[in-house]
């Protein structure tokens, strides 16, 4: 069928692993490499999955935040996260101060939603914490596939670049990190782009009220066909450990 998004569910394993490497993207984005033997049978099908990364909290507690798996080699037996260090929270922290050899400890993914290349055209917004889905989407799509991204960093020393054979167009939108939680600044570059003919497929993931916000210019402006987007709310103000799903 065309456009049928797969659902995809995994054997929910947890993993030690090793830090192999870390490096940064950028100076708020850290990127460790992790690597072991427990890496055999990781699965991830779907650029926005998620794994627990489990970290050391206060009083001997262990403490769990949600990560995309930007990269998975399983010939070099890497697995790679990108940490936008925009927070203060344990497993942030944990990054912060990790080093080579360091064991790092890891859930899932529990399942992939894999979305059909069939699409004429893609566009992903999102904030610092996206970037790692929009990264790996970007350097996964066909050649040829036009994509636009829109993506909220403080400054251009936060723009990425990604290596892809997809026809990417990158639309960087600078605003203070204090902004992240306020939807106009990637509301304003919405509002400038004009979909292209054919069938899209759209994906959205930042603050909650901003992905709920720019979700809905989409659905009740431009009229984008529901089934053909996803909006998630990648974290929420005021709330640890938060992400909400905004169904169509």
């Amino acid at each position: 069928m065309k456009h049928e998004i797969t659902r995809v569910r995994h054997e929910l394993r947890r993993r030690s692993l090793i830090v192999r490497r870390t490096e940064f993207v950028t100076p708020r984005m850290l990127r460790l490499i992790l690597a072991g033997q427990e890496l055999a049978g990781f699965t991830s099908l779907s650029s926005d999955d998620h794994i627990k990364v489990f970290a050391p909290g206060e009083g001997g507690a262990v403490e769990r935040r949600d990560y995309t798996p930007r990269r998975y080699d399983a010939g070099a037996n890497e697995l790679t996260l990108d940490f936008a260090l925009h927070e203060a929270g344990p497993v942030t922290a944990w990054a912060r101060g990790v080093k080579v050899g360091d064991t790092a400890e890891i859930g899932g993914p529990r399942g992939s939603a894999v979305v059909p290349h069939d699409f004429d055209w893609w566009l992903l917004i999102g904030d610092e914490t996206a970037l790692p889905a929009i990264g790996r989407r970007v350097e996964e799509l066909l050649a040829g596939t036009p994509v636009t991204t829109i993506a909220g960093v403080t400054g251009p020393e936060e723009e990425q670049l990604f290596t892809s054979q997809a026809d990417h167009r990158a639309i960087w939108v600078h605003r203070p990190a204090a902004q992240a939680t306020d939807p106009a600044p990637l509301l304003r570059a919405l509002e400038t782009y004009a979909p292209p003919a054919g069938d899209g497929f759209i994906w959205i993931a930042a603050e909650a009220g901003v992905a709920r916000a720019l979700r809905k210019h989409v659905v009740e402006v431009w009229r984008h066909p529901a089934p053909w987007l996803k909006a998630s709310g990648y974290w929420a103000i005021g709330k640890a450990d938060a992400s909400e799903k905004l169904e169509p």
